[in-house]
C-alpha cells in the first residue's frame, strides 16, 4: 500500500489527534499490542517520543514515522499523530461517548489468528456497527504460526518474504478464515494492501504484538485512514472551551473524588468552571487542579501526578474539583468560560437525555458501570424484547431490590448488573424477597443468562398448567383381559395416542361423547402408576361401567376433555405436548367440531 492510496493532504488547519480505541476478545492481545506500540514509540524517539495522559497515550506523527519507516512520510500528513486509549476493551469503548456516538474516531479490532472470532469479538463488532465507527482488524499472533521465522519490528509484507512457502500458506489459510468470518458478519474485508476503498471494506493487518511484526503497517493504516476520512472531523477550536467525556470517577489521596476525562475539543484550564453529568442533576464546579502522570509513567500503576495549567484536545486528564461524588462515567464534561451557564447546562442535559434508556411500567432493573455500557445493555435487551422498568449507573443497592420485588410477573423480579458490584445488604434482601440477581462483565452473557432464566420459569409454568389440565388420550380395552366386570371394572388397556392419567373421566363415542365412568387407578406389573404413554399396556380400574353392557372388549375409549382445557392445549401448549398427544387432540377436536364447529375456539 502506498501512502497516496489512503492519504489526502489538504489545507492546514488546527487539527486534533485522532482517538484510537482497541477492542477484541479476552486474551487475544489487546494490551500486548498497546504495550508494543508504546514500547516501540519510546525506542524510536527516546524520552519525548510519547506523552502519557490519564487514560491515553499520545504518539506524535514523527514517532509514528520512525516506527513505520517508509510506510509513513510525515510530509504527507497534517494530523499530529495518534492518541491511543490505554484501557482496551469494548467496556471502555462504550464508556467513551461524545455528541452523537462513540468518542473514539477509529478502532482496532484485535483477533487471534489461531482462535478466530470469539464471543467478545462478535460483541465488539456489534458495538462498532451500532456506533458506525471505522475500524481495522489486527490479526494478531502471526509469530505463533508453525514454522514462522520472526523478523522483529518489520513491515508485514517484508517479513512474509522471509517465510517458507509452508508457513506463509498456513498464515494465509488462517487469515482467509478470519476474512470469511467478517463476511458472515456482513463486513467486506481483505488484506489491507489489497483494499481500494477503506470506507467500503475493512482492512486486515497481520501483526505480532510479541515481535512487533506488522506494527509499522498498523500505524500506517491508522494514520492514512484518519488523514483521508477523518480530517474534517479533527478540525477543532483548540482555544475554545473544552468538551470531553468522563472515563472514570475515583478517589485520589489528597484530592478527594476526581474524574478522569478524555478531552476531544477545545481547552480546559486550571481555573475553569465546568459542568459534569451527574446521577440526578448536572454538577457545576470549579477546577482545582489538572493532573497528568509524570513523564513515561505507566498510567495503570501511576500514583504520582504533576499539575498542569491547561490541557488541549485531544488528551486525557484527571480533574480535581469539589462536588464530584455523583459524577458518572460516560457523562459529558463542558467548560463554561465566557458562555452563559444555563446554555452549557442545557447542552449537558440534552446529551444526557440522548443516553436515557426508555423504560416501561413493568420490566427488569438494569444497573451498569457507565452510561455508555448502560445504553449498550439496554439496546441488547430491546433486541431480545426484554422490557426495563429502571436503568441506572452504579452498584446494585437495596432500593433496586425494592423496585424489582414489586414486579407482577416472576420473570421481571430480576436485576441485571453489568460490570458492577452487589452491595451486601442488597444481596441479602434479594434472597429474602426472591429477586434473582444476574451480574456479568460481558453483555451477551448477561442477557443470555437472563433469557435462560426466563425460559426455565416458562417451562415450569407450562408444566404446572399441564399438570392441572386434562390430557387427550385414545385407548382401547384389550381382548381377553377383563379381570373384573364392574364395581369397578378392571381391564387391560393399551394406550393408542396421548397420555392416560388416573382420575380421568372416560367417554365412549357414539355419534356424541357418552361418559362411561372414571379411571380410578393404573397398574403396571402390579405397581401403581400415575400415568402411561402411547404404546404402553397396563391394568386400568374404571369406576362406573360394566363390561358387556356400557363397554366391551376391543372398545376404543377416550379421556374426556373439558372445552376450556382443549382450547388451552390447542392454542397455548401445542409446542409442549408430544406429537401423538397432539394427534389425539386433533381427532378429539374433529369429533367435537363435527357436532359444533365452534367448540373450543
Amino acid at each position: 500500500m502506498s501512502d497516496a492510496d489512503i492519504t489526502d493532504a489538504g489545507d492546514a488547519a488546527e487539527l486534533r489527534t485522532p482517538i484510537v480505541a482497541v477492542l477484541g476478545h479476552v486474551d487475544h492481545g489487546k494490551t500486548s499490542l498497546l504495550d508494543r506500540i508504546r514500547g516501540s514509540a519510546v525506542t524510536a524517539g527516546e524520552a519525548g517520543a510519547i506523552t502519557q495522559h490519564i487514560g491515553a497515550t499520545a504518539v506524535p506523527l514523527e514517532t509514528v514515522s520512525e516506527i513505520a519507516g517508509r510506510l509513513v512520510d510525515p510530509d504527507d500528513f497534517d494530523l499530529p499523530g495518534l492518541l491511543f486509549i490505554d484501557t482496551p476493551g469494548h467496556h471502555s469503548f462504550s464508556t467513551l461517548r461524545s455528541r452523537g456516538g462513540a468518542l473514539a474516531d477509529i478502532a482496532i479490532l484485535v483477533v487471534d489468528v489461531n482462535d478466530g472470532f470469539q464471543p467478545q469479538t462478535h460483541e465488539a463488532l456489534d458495538i462498532l456497527r451500532r456506533t458506525q465507527t471505522p475500524f481495522v482488524v489486527a490479526a494478531n499472533k502471526i509469530d505463533t504460526v508453525a514454522g514462522w521465522n520472526p523478523n522483529p519490528e518489520t513491515p508485514v509484507q517484508a517479513t512474509l518474504e522471509q517465510q517458507s512457502d509452508r508457513a506463509e500458506a498456513r498464515l494465509n489459510e488462517k487469515l482467509y478464515e478470519l476474512i470469511g468470518q467478517l463476511s458472515a458478519e456482513e463486513f467486506s474485508a481483505d488484506m489491507y494492501w489489497r483494499v481500494q476503498d477503506f470506507q467500503a471494506n475493512v482492512g486486515v493487518v497481520p501483526v505480532s504484538a510479541e515481535t512487533g511484526e506488522g506494527v509499522p503497517d498498523l500505524l500506517a493504516v491508522l494514520m492514512g485512514l484518519s488523514q483521508r476520512y477523518l480530517k474534517a472531523e479533527m478540525a477543532v477550536d483548540v482555544e475554545g472551551p473544552g468538551v470531553g467525556t468522563v472515563l472514570e470517577v475515583k478517589e485520589e489521596r489528597g484530592f478527594g473524588t476526581t474524574i478522569d476525562i478524555v478531552l476531544y475539543d477545545g481547552t480546559i484550564r486550571a481555573d475553569d468552571t465546568i459542568v459534569v453529568g451527574g446521577t440526578s442533576d448536572p454538577i457545576v464546579t470549579d477546577v482545582r487542579a489538572l493532573l497528568q502522570p509524570r513523564p513515561l509513567a505507566e498510567i495503570r500503576t501511576e500514583k504520582e501526578f504533576q499539575q498542569v495549567g491547561e490541557v488541549r484536545a485531544a488528551a486525557g486528564v484527571k480533574i480535581a474539583a469539589p462536588d464530584l461524588d455523583e459524577a458518572m462515567a460516560g457523562a459529558p464534561v463542558r467548560v463554561v468560560r465566557d458562555r452563559p451557564l444555563e446554555e452549557v447546562l442545557d447542552e449537558v442535559r440534552a446529551e444526557l437525555a440522548e443516553l436515557e434508556v426508555t423504560t416501561a411500567d413493568e420490566g427488569v432493573v438494569v444497573k451498569a458501570d457507565t452510561l455508555g455500557s448502560l445504553e449498550a445493555v439496554a439496546s441488547t435487551l430491546a433486541e431480545a424484547e426484554v422490557p426495563i422498568v429502571r436503568a441506572e449507573v452504579g452498584d446494585v443497592a437495596p432500593r433496586d431490590v425494592a423496585i424489582a420485588s414489586t414486579a407482577d410477573e416472576s420473570r421481571h423480579r430480576a436485576i441485571l448488573g453489568f460490570n458492577v458490584d452487589v452491595l451486601e445488604d442488597a444481596r441479602r434482601e434479594a434472597e429474602q424477597d426472591e429477586v434473582t440477581l444476574f451480574v456479568d462483565d460481558v453483555i451477551y452473557q448477561l442477557v443470555e443468562e437472563y433469557t435462560e432464566h426466563v425460559a426455565a420459569i416458562e417451562r415450569a409454568q407450562q408444566e404446572q398448567v399441564l399438570d392441572k389440565i386434562s390430557r387427550p388420550c385414545r385407548f382401547r380395552i384389550l381382548e381377553d383381559h377383563v379381570f373384573r366386570q364392574s364395581n369397578p371394572a378392571v381391564v387391560g388397556v393399551e394406550v393408542l395416542a396421548g397420555t392416560l392419567k388416573r382420575n380421568s373421566r372416560v367417554v365412549k363415542w357414539n355419534g356424541e361423547p357418552v361418559r362411561v365412568g372414571e379411571l380410578k387407578s393404573l397398574q403396571d406389573a402390579g405397581e401403581d402408576v400415575d400415568e402411561v404413554r402411547a404404546g404402553e399396556q397396563v391394568a386400568a380400574s374404571i369406576d362406573g361401567p360394566t363390561v358387556g353392557r356400557q363397554v366391551d372388549e376391543g372398545d376404543e375409549l377416550w379421556t374426556e376433555l373439558p372445552e376450556k382445557h382443549a382450547k388451552i392445549l390447542e392454542q397455548e401448549l401445542a409446542d409442549d405436548v408430544p406429537a401423538d398427544e397432539l394427534e389425539a387432540l386433533r381427532m378429539y377436536l374433529e369429533k367435537q367440531r363435527g357436532r359444533d364447529p365452534f367448540w373450543a375456539k
